[in-house]
C-alpha cells in the first residue's frame, strides 16, 4: 500500500496538466495510465512499417498561454502561424493567412472585406465567452465573487461596444452558422469553411440550431496571442506529449504507464484512493479523473456511492463520435490541385460549400456515413520527417460525417467509406492513389478502442448548449467536484471541453488547491 496526496487517472495532456499544477502546489502526485505510453489522444503509433501517425490531433490551436506558462510547458514553434487553404475541386484555392484569415488570397476585395467584418464580430463575441473558460463554471445558487466579477467584465465588454453590438451578440448566440454566413458572405468556399469549422467533431449540421457555438469555441483558442491561430510545434505533433511529461516530471510527478485503474475507492460518499487492476491499493485523499466521465462513474465507481439519479444523468451524456481519422503512408509528397506550394505545410480543408456540409451531415442523422464527405487534411511528415522513410510522406485527415452507431455496422462499412475518402482525395490530388503504401482508417469505434474513449468522441461529450458550462458533463458535476468528496473530474468531458488547451486539468487542479468544496 503506497500513499500519495493526489492520484490522477489518465496521462493525457489534461491529466498531466492537472498533476503538474497540483505538484507545483505542494502535493505528492501519482499519475496512473492504462496505456503503455503517456499522451492520451496525442499519442502517436506506427500504422505501417516505417510510417507513424501523430494521433488524433494534427494541429495545435487551443493551447492556453496561461496553462503553458504556469506549468512550465516547453512547447513552441518557430512563430509561424499555419495557413488554412480551402480546396473546392475547381483548382482555385482560397487561403487564409495569419490568425483565421487576417488576410486572404483567392477571393475578391469585396468578399475579403466582408469576411474581415464577420471575423471581427465573431472574435469579439467569442471573447465574451472566453472569459468563462479559465475558471470553474458558475454554480446556480452559489454564485461567487469571482463569478460576479466575470459576469461584470463580460457585461462591461458588451456595453463598451454599444447597444447594437450587445443586441447582435444576444441575437447570434444560439443561431446556426449557415444563417450567419449568409448574412455576410457570398463565396461558397468561405461559407463551407465556416460550416466545417463550426461542426467538426459535433453531431450538428451548419443549419442546426446553435451550430454557431462550435465556431465560437474554436475562436476562443489562440496561438502566440493571436485568436484563431494554429501551429505545429518544433519537432512536430509528436513533441506534444513529451513536453507535458517533462513539465510533470520536473514538478516531481510520478507517472506509471501500463497501470490501469480497476476501481476508485469510495465509502460513505468519500474517496480514499484507487485499486489497480492487478489488485494494488494506492491511497490518497484526492483522486482526479482525467478520463471520460462515463468511464469514471459507470465503470470505476460503485453506483451506490454516487446515487442512481446521478448515474442516470451520466449515462445520458451524449458522447457518440461523428468523425473518422485517416492516416495514409505515401511514397511521395502529394500534389493538390490549386494548393500553393508554400501552403502545403498548413491545413487543407476539402469543402465546396455550406450546402455540401449540410448534405454530408444528413445521412449521419440516420446512422449512415456521408457519400460526399468533407475533411481537414495535413501532411505531418513535412514538419517531422521521422514520421516517414526518406522520400515518403504521411497524410492525416479528419473526415466527417462518420457516425459511431453505423446502421450497417463498421465491419462492413469501413471498406466502403475508405473507398469514398480515397476517391475524394484523388479528385483533389490526382495520382495520390498510386502513391499509397498503406491506409489506416479509424472510425469512432476504432477511436474508442485505441484511446479508451466511450463513443469515440474526442471531446468526451457533445459541445452543445445543453452540455456546456453548468451542464458539463452534468449539472451535479459541472464544477470539477462530484457527488463523492475528494473525487474530481479533469478531462475534456469537464468544463470547458476538448482540444489541446490543458484548461480542464489546470482549472480542476487550481480548484482543488483553493480548498473549494461543492
Amino acid at each position: 500500500m503506497t500513499s500519495f496526496d493526489a492520484i490522477v487517472i489518465g496521462a493525457g495532456h489534461n491529466g498531466l496538466a492537472a498533476a503538474t499544477r497540483l505538484a507545483k502546489g505542494g502535493c505528492k502526485v501519482l499519475v496512473l495510465e492504462a496505456a503503455h505510453a503517456p499522451g492520451g489522444a496525442t499519442r502517436g503509433r506506427e500504422f505501417a512499417p516505417g510510417f507513424r501517425s501523430v494521433g488524433l490531433a494534427h494541429l495545435v490551436n487551443r493551447l492556453d498561454a496561461d496553462v503553458a506558462r504556469d506549468i512550465g510547458l516547453d512547447l513552441s514553434g518557430d512563430g509561424t502561424l499555419l495557413p488554412t487553404t480551402v480546396l473546392a475541386g475547381s483548382g482555385k484555392a482560397v487561403t487564409l493567412h495569419g490568425a483565421y484569415g487576417e488576410s486572404i488570397a483567392g477571393i475578391s476585395a469585396e468578399e475579403e472585406a466582408a469576411f474581415v467584418a464577420l471575423r471581427k464580430k465573431l472574435i469579439f463575441q467569442a471573447g465574451i465567452l472566453k472569459r468563462f473558460l479559465r475558471r470553474p463554471p458558475p454554480q446556480i445558487g452559489a454564485i461567487s465573487l469571482g463569478d460576479l466579477s466575470t459576469f461584470a467584465a463580460a457585461g462591461f465588454g458588451l456595453i463598451r461596444k454599444g447597444r447594437s453590438e450587445g443586441r447582435d451578440f444576444l441575437r447570434m448566440l444560439l443561431m446556426n452558422v449557415a444563417d450567419v454566413s449568409d448574412e455576410y458572405l457570398s463565396d461558397d468556399r468561405l461559407k463551407g469553411l465556416l460550416a466545417f469549422d463550426a461542426t467538426l467533431g459535433i453531431h450538428l449540421g451548419p443549419r442546426s440550431p446553435t451550430s454557431l457555438l462550435g465556431l465560437y469555441y474554436r475562436l476562443t483558442g489562440e496561438v502566440a496571442g493571436k485568436t484563431g491561430g494554429q501551429f505545429v510545434p518544433s519537432g512536430g505533433m509528436a513533441s506534444v506529449a513529451p513536453a507535458f511529461v517533462r513539465a510533470a516530471e520536473k514538478a516531481g510527478v510520478t507517472i506509471r504507464c501500463g497501470t490501469p485503474v480497476g476501481r476508485i475507492l469510495a465509502d460513505r460518499g468519500r474517496t480514499s484512493g484507487v485499486v489497480t487492476r492487478d489488485g494494488t491499493e494506492i491511497t490518497a485523499p484526492i483522486v482526479v479523473s482525467a478520463i471520460h466521465p462515463q468511464t469514471t462513474f459507470l465503470s470505476l465507481v460503485d453506483p451506490a456511492e454516487s446515487g442512481t439519479g446521478f448515474v442516470r444523468s451520466v449515462k445520458n451524456v451524449r458522447s457518440y463520435g461523428n468523425v473518422a481519422k485517416l492516416d495514409l503512408a505515401l511514397d511521395r509528397i502529394p500534389t493538390f490541385e490549386g494548393l500553393p506550394i508554400e501552403s502545403r505545410h498548413g491545413r487543407i480543408v476539402l469543402v465546396r460549400s455550406m450546402e455540401q456540409v449540410e448534405r454530408a451531415f444528413n445521412p449521419a442523422k440516420y446512422g449512415e456515413f456521408s457519400a460526399d464527405p468533407v475533411m481537414e487534411v495535413t501532411l505531418p511528415s513535412l514538419a517531422d520527417p521521422s514520421l516517414a522513410p526518406a522520400g515518403g510522406c504521411t497524410l492525416s485527415a479528419l473526415v466527417q460525417y462518420a457516425p459511431y452507431r453505423l446502421k450497417a455496422g463498421w465491419e462492413t462499412g469501413k471498406p466502403a467509406f475508405l473507398k469514398i475518402i480515397l476517391e475524394t482525395l484523388e479528385r483533389h490530388a490526382p495520382g495520390i492513389g498510386t502513391s499509397v503504401v498503406a491506409a489506416n482508417l479509424m472510425t469512432p469505434v476504432d477511436i474508442e478502442a485505441e484511446y479508451n474513449l466511450p463513443g469515440g468522441h474526442w471531446h468526451h461529450g457533445e459541445l452543445q448548449a445543453d452540455q456546456l458550462l453548468i451542464n458539463r458533463p452534468t449539472s451535479a458535476a459541472s464544477g470539477y467536484t462530484t457527488p463523492i468528496e475528494g473525487l474530481y473530474l479533469a478531462s475534456a468531458g469537464a468544463h470547458p471541453g476538448g482540444g489541446i488547451s490543458g484548461l480542464p486539468g489546470w482549472n480542476a487542479a487550481r480548484h482543488i488547491l483553493s480548498g473549494a468544496r461543492p
